[in-house]
């Protein structure tokens, strides 16, 4: 017990910062390594995103008790959940807050009767696009936009659904990666509760396809904006 309370004594400083270091990442800010290519194109396979978990709520830490209520998800917003019905983290965007009526014809939005505007566009360095071609639009709704990406050869088997309104409490989210992403489509509306955090910018960036080389010109790129890069 002596040589322990020695051994803890000396490295106090470390423990602390370690704990430290928890609370803050548990409860202000943390990244997240991005898998899957469900944002593409907004976040890339390989993507490391800043998560602001003090975005929505000041919580308590290693809980998901929120202490402090400072705002809510906006339509638009890129979420970091712990969804129960998909037993993992996810990262998606709001398309629906609570009492929007929202619905989707051949993978266009109508959101309280308005349907959405979409531009053409394109994107480089997705890398999918070699197996797997898709069409790259700008979506805008109420004068937020953001890029989406579509199959041309593999459609999602949910291109349509609704109208559906969204409860209190809940939101509707979908991947930008429209026919490939485990969204609300399959899993349902998500709970206020299960949201984390907001993400807005890139940490860092490696590549995959490439020996997890470093892509310079992603390291703090901005999620937010409608361009496609």
């Amino acid at each position: 017990m002596k040589n322990l309370m020695q051994f803890l004594a000396r490295n106090r400083g470390l423990f602390v910062f370690v704990i430290g270091m928890v609370i803050f990442r548990s409860a202000a800010a943390d990244w997240n390594v991005v898998p899957t290519g469900s944002m593409q194109p907004t976040i890339r396979i390989g993507d490391r995103i800043l998560v602001d978990k003090a975005a929505y709520d000041i919580r308590l830490p290693l809980t998901h008790v929120s202490l402090v209520h400072l705002a809510d998800p906006m339509r638009g917003d890129i979420v970091v959940l712990d969804s129960h019905a998909a037993d993992e983290k996810l990262v998606k965007r709001v398309i629906g807050v609570p009492g929007d009526v929202v619905a989707m014809r051949n993978n266009q939005l109508i959101i309280n009767g308005k349907p959405a505007i979409y531009a053409a566009g394109s994107a480089t360095g997705i890398r999918d696009d070699a197996n797997d071609p898709a069409r790259y639009a700008l979506e805008s709704v109420d004068n937020v936009s953001h890029a989406i990406r579509l199959s041309i050869y593999r459609p999602s088997p949910i291109t349509s659904f609704g109208p559906v309104r969204v409860p209190q409490g809940q939101y509707l989210l979908l991947g930008d990666n429209r026919d490939n992403s485990e969204d609300s489509r399959y899993l349902g509306f998500f709970s206020r509760a299960e949201i984390v955090g907001r993400s807005r910018y890139v940490v860092a960036s490696l590549d995959p396809g490439r020996y997890d080389l470093p892509r310079w010109n992603r390291f703090g790129a901005s999620l937010d904006g409608n361009s496609l890069k």
